[in-house]
């Protein structure tokens, strides 16, 4: 008997519906990580390759789909005006989070003490703490760094925040072309459309990349550095939990995004930025998603990538609650006052520090270093750094994510059919 197009069509739909999806996959991937990393150490921190192939598969998406993505949103929309009222208003948005973030991380180190009866180990080697203090950019050096000399090589880095000015630049220089900017634009649409297809490719191989992650960080550290300094890891994760519930679930209320539809929405993005620890890996496909979810395209390409300089939510309530913790392992009482003060540092710190690995230590060590605490503190830290990591970019990614839908929402152009369409799994 001859089959039709049409049953083998409704056969291959019945067979991919057997097939769980990227988000069960990824999970799937995670708890069988953990189990490998945990049975078979040595085998789990040799699989890390296969991990680190998944993250250059993401890192070669970003700069041509920010760039694509970017341009069309600023020069499609034609308005340049409006694009500067939404990058304001984006910065406000940024500022009370991380402010909230900050402070947050300092009510919970100040009422739990995680610190408080550690003993500082003596003539710890401090070395690497000290080398990343040398990485922190100052002054005139953070602003200068926005401006990037090539934007070759700004790709080639992955800096982020500089191909974030090239784009905007390169935008309006198109927008005011007119008419004669249109062609371009078209092969430019094309390119973020042909981008986002590419991305669906690659985010295939997700599930064996987070297994490999995981494997690899389980294998090298051990389940035992959970315990370690685990009131600290338990605290970080209990801030980041309020936050998330309290700050991103408030503002969705606001906003009025049912906050459970969002996390639905952001859950593939987040995951793989907890499993992979790298924010870079989750930008791809946050930018569909929330273009999905009913934000415009020119908003989610503009507030997106700005937000991974200017608002990390995660690492500033990190911030907060370790540098305190140093103060506390050290035995050092500091006053509320000082306590502010040093919260101001971290707070403009945080943002010069675009692109650079392990960003959040980099400016813990030049913040200890300022006011005189003991490097020896971020030298502990280090070890159960990649376990924090993960939580702290997950919210990152996640309080980037609804500050896009904040200002599309406070510019009025948030597409609640869409986003409905999208809770009801009708948007491809």
């Amino acid at each position: 008997m001859i089959r039709t197009d049409r049953e083998h069509a409704a056969e291959r739909r019945a067979r991919s519906s057997r097939v769980p999806g990227l988000t069960t996959q990824i999970f799937i991937g995670l708890l069988l990580g953990i189990l490998v990393g945990y049975l078979w150490p040595t085998f789990g921190v040799a699989i890390k390759p296969l991990a680190d192939a998944f993250l250059r598969m993401i890192k070669m998406i970003i700069a041509p789909l920010l760039f694509a993505t970017l341009v069309v949103g600023i020069a499609g929309t034609g308005d340049l005006k409006a694009m500067g009222r939404i990058g304001l208003k984006a910065i406000v948005y940024f500022e009370v989070a991380t402010t909230i973030a900050l402070f947050l991380g300092l009510g919970l180190v100040n009422v739990f003490k995680p610190g408080a009866g550690l003993a500082m180990p003596i003539g710890a080697d401090t070395k690497a703490a000290a080398a990343m203090a040398q990485n922190q950019q100052q002054g005139w050096d953070i602003f200068l760094h926005l401006f990037p000399t090539s934007v070759i090589d700004a790709m080639a880095r992955g800096d982020i925040l500089q191909l974030v000015v090239f784009s905007t630049f390169f935008g309006i220089a198109v927008a005011a072309l007119g008419a004669k900017g249109r062609p371009l634009l078209d092969v430019l649409d094309t390119t973020a459309q042909a981008m986002f297809k590419f991305t669906g490719y690659v985010m295939t191989f997700a599930p064996i990349g987070v297994f490999a992650a995981i494997a690899a960080t389980v294998g090298a550290k051990g389940l035992a550095i959970l315990f370690t300094l685990g009131k600290l890891i338990a605290l970080m994760y209990l801030g980041l939990s309020i936050f998330v519930l309290i700050v991103v679930g408030g503002v969705s209320y606001l906003i009025r995004v049912p906050f459970f539809t969002f996390a639905k929405a952001v859950r593939e993005p987040f995951l793989i930025a907890f499993t992979t620890a790298s924010s870079e890996a989750a930008l791809p496909k946050a930018l569909e998603v929330m273009e999905q979810f009913g934000v415009p395209k020119n908003i989610v390409g503009f507030v997106l990538p700005t937000g991974y300089s200017f608002n990390l939510d995660g690492t500033t309530l990190y911030l907060s609650l370790a540098s305190v913790f140093v103060a506390q392992l050290a035995g050092i009482d500091m006053t509320f006052g000082q306590q502010l003060v040093m919260m101001l540092t971290l707070m403009l710190t945080s943002k010069g520090v675009a692109g650079v690995p392990r960003a959040a230590l980099v400016v813990l060590t030049a913040t200890l270093t300022q006011f005189r605490l003991p490097l020896e503190g971020a030298a502990i830290l280090l070890g159960i750094d990649q376990v924090m990591d993960m939580g702290r970019t997950a919210v990152n990614v996640m309080g980037n994510c609804i500050a896009t839908a904040v200002v599309a929402r406070w510019e009025g152009a948030f597409d609640d059919r869409q986003m409905r369409a999208f809770a009801a799994g009708k948007v491809a």
